[in-house]
Formats: structure tokens, sequence, C-alpha cells
């Protein structure tokens, strides 16, 4: 069962810790707090990477707390059975991930103040970063080939759906005051500017001396060495971490070492095809 899905409104879940009930709860009853931060992303596009940022951001860049508390009990995901009730629990101000398309995202959204900062990285690194963990972690199906994959990927046959549909689903809330959109490539090019950023947008105030902390302790090589942040404390059950870990290299541009160049021309064909009426010009472009 580990490496099956279900379909729930259309968009595949990995059937080891996730479920429609919980699904629906979250979309349906779970009441959204005008003081909720949401890290938002499609699935390997830097997630843990800004949740880092965010709990460095949250402790003034103080490291006690990366280092002392799981990264998934900070800001547990939304979406997952456990992520859920330990949501439910979070005393107030919550800090909450979710890598929900936004048609499944909880109602209460709408009727909210909470802040989201959404995280987008060039999707064909992303497209190669998600091949590569579905060989390690264990609610993933194993992929047969990066071509069998890449046409997963295009269709949206993978968990949390099409890359395509998440993007354009939440950058439609563009110009919201509560609504944040970095891109991984802006965070590598410039990750104290961005850190800026992101306290601006957070209405959150750090010193020079604080912003540099965010920065050291939220560097790749910090992360890799923290057991904290880093998926080594996962569970066997869930990852298998001789086949790999969650940091492989953290860089742009990676795609370019395993796609084709007919790969990559068949998806930039389907990228320009569905992203044609976003309006919006990323770094990857």
């Amino acid at each position: 069962m580990a490496d099956k899905y279900f379909s729930h409104k259309g968009v595949l879940f990995p059937c080891m810790n996730y479920s429609s009930e919980s699904l629906s709860y979250s979309e349906n009853e779970f009441q959204v707090q005008d003081d909720d931060v949401f890290n938002i992303t499609y699935i390997k596009s830097g997630t843990n990477w800004m949740l880092e940022i965010l709990s460095l951001i949250r402790c003034d860049g103080d490291p006690g707390w990366v280092r002392s508390v799981l990264n998934w009990e900070r800001a547990p995901w939304l979406e997952s059975e456990q992520g859920l009730k330990s949501a439910l629990k979070y005393p107030s101000p919550r800090l909450l991930c979710s890598h929900l398309p936004r048609q499944l995202f909880p109602k209460s959204l709408q009727r909210s103040k909470a802040k989201i900062i959404y995280t987008l990285r060039c999707p064909k690194d992303v497209l190669v970063s998600l091949y590569h963990f579905s060989k390690v972690l264990h609610i993933f199906r194993n992929p047969e080939s990066l071509d069998s994959f890449l046409e997963d990927f295009l269709s949206g046959n993978v968990p949390i759906g099409s890359w395509f549909d998440h993007v354009t689903g939440w950058m439609g809330l563009k110009g919201s005051e509560n609504f944040f959109a970095i891109t991984y490539e802006e965070l590598q090019q410039d990750l104290a500017g961005s850190v800026r950023r992101i306290c601006h947008f957070l209405g959150k105030e750090l010193s020079e001396e604080q912003v540099a902390a965010v920065v050291e302790n939220a560097s790749f090589e910090s992360m890799k060495g923290n057991k904290m942040s880093n998926f080594s404390q996962v569970s066997d059950n869930y990852m298998d971490h001789q086949q790999g870990s969650l940091l492989r290299k953290g860089i742009c541009g990676d795609w370019r070492n395993h796609l084709s160049e007919a790969q990559s021309q068949r998806f930039d064909t389907i990228y320009r095809e569905r992203m044609q009426g976003l309006g919006i010009t990323f770094p990857w472009d």
C-alpha cells in the first residue's frame, strides 16, 4: 500500500498518512486564523528551505528553535492526517505548511487575514528533484524511468496533481495584500535581500545582524547538518535513508544534467501551452 495513491477530487495523494476524510476536513472545517502564516509550495520547490527561513525569522535569527524542534513539528503539513492533528493543537500564532492546490485549501482562508508565502521553482528542476525523491520516500511510487516520470509530471499524474494547475491557481492571488510569491531562484541569488522582503511582508523588523544570522543558519550546509531539518529523523517506514536524503544538491539548473534535448523540448511545448495565459515572467523563462 505504501506506493499506492488515491484520488481526491481529481488530485492524487499517497495512501500512507493521507485520507479523503482529513482532506475534506481541512478544506471545509479547518478554521484559518488571522495570525496564521502559511508556507505553501508545490512539492520539491523549496518548502523546507522556506520553513527554515520562516522559523529563523520568527526567532530573530536565533537557531535554538530550528536545532531543537523537528521541522514538521515547527510547521505541520495541513493535508496529512498527523499534520492536521498537530495544526489543530498548535497555539497561536501558527506557522503551517501545505502542498495543497488552491481549490482544496481551507475555504475559511477567504474570510481571514492570514498571510501566505508561496515559493515557486523552475519546473524542470522540480521534475528532476521529485524524480529522485520518489526513489527515497516510500509513500511515493518508485518511478520506472525519467522518461515515464516526465509524462506523468506533465499530465499531473503525480502526488498533489499538476504543477501547472498548482501555480496558476495560487498565482491567481497575486496582488492580494496577504499573498507573497517568491522563487527558489531569487532565494539562491540574494538570500539576505529575500529575507528582508519576507520580513517586510510579515511586518517583522530584524537588524542587519539578525538578517545575517537567518542567512547563515538557513544555508544548505547548515540545514544538511541539522538533524531537525534534514529528514534524517524520518522513520524508515517512510524513507529509505540508504538511497538518498531530503537535501540532495540545493542548486538551480540541475535539470540540464538529466534531461535530454528531446525531453527538454517536450517539456517546453507543454509549458508554453499551459502558462501562456498567466501573464507572469519567471526567472527560468
